[in-house]
């Protein structure tokens, strides 16, 4: 699972199909800037590892391929993977590569920010530094997680309101001064 979204192409993927819901094929390589049959390819990479799902035609032309967000979260630890040498380096690579591309979209982010278009949305910038033990640092991680899934779970998408994607990442991780 890890391996198969941090490519770069298929977090795309994965991202858009769970901001938009169920999309057609043709409709993702449009909007991701790609190629029909390299966006399939990645469906079904994205399929076999269990994040996404074959969706019904919502006009019932079984001629189109649409396609859907399985999991709606994604959460996990090298330290899941310290079974197995192998696995805990293709996930200590994974972690790498899906740091690569948070720090990118917040670059991003950045140079579009001096865009019009985007004067209204500030970006929020929080950090700290303090004590820990390592159960400690666990029970912060979980709840800034919580907290991010009680504050995405109180968002009236119908209510009206413009909206805009957003991107929220957070790390805790023990550090030197």
């Amino acid at each position: 699972m890890i391996t198969a979204v941090n490519h770069p192409l298929r977090r795309r993927i994965y991202d858009y199909l769970l901001l938009y819901g169920s999309t057609q094929v043709t409709v993702l390589a449009r909007a991701l800037d790609s190629q029909v049959g390299s966006i399939s390819h990645h469906l079904r990479m994205l399929e076999r590892a269990g994040l996404v799902e074959r969706a019904r035609d919502p006009s019932g032309d079984r001629r189109t391929s649409w396609w859907a967000a399985k999991r709606r979260r994604l959460t996990w630890s090298v330290d899941d993977f310290a079974d197995s040498s192998a696995d805990a380096l293709l996930a200590r690579e994974a972690q790498r590569q899906g740091i690569r591309m948070q720090i990118a979209r917040l670059q991003r982010w950045h140079r579009r920010s001096t865009d019009p278009a985007y004067a209204d949305y500030d970006g929020s910038n929080s950090e700290t530094t303090a004590w820990a033990s390592p159960e400690e640092l666990r029970d912060l991680s979980a709840r800034i997680l919580q907290t991010m899934r009680e504050w995405q779970g109180s968002i009236d998408l119908e209510d009206g309101q413009e909206r805009v994607p957003v991107f929220v990442f957070a790390h805790a991780f023990p550090t030197e001064p």
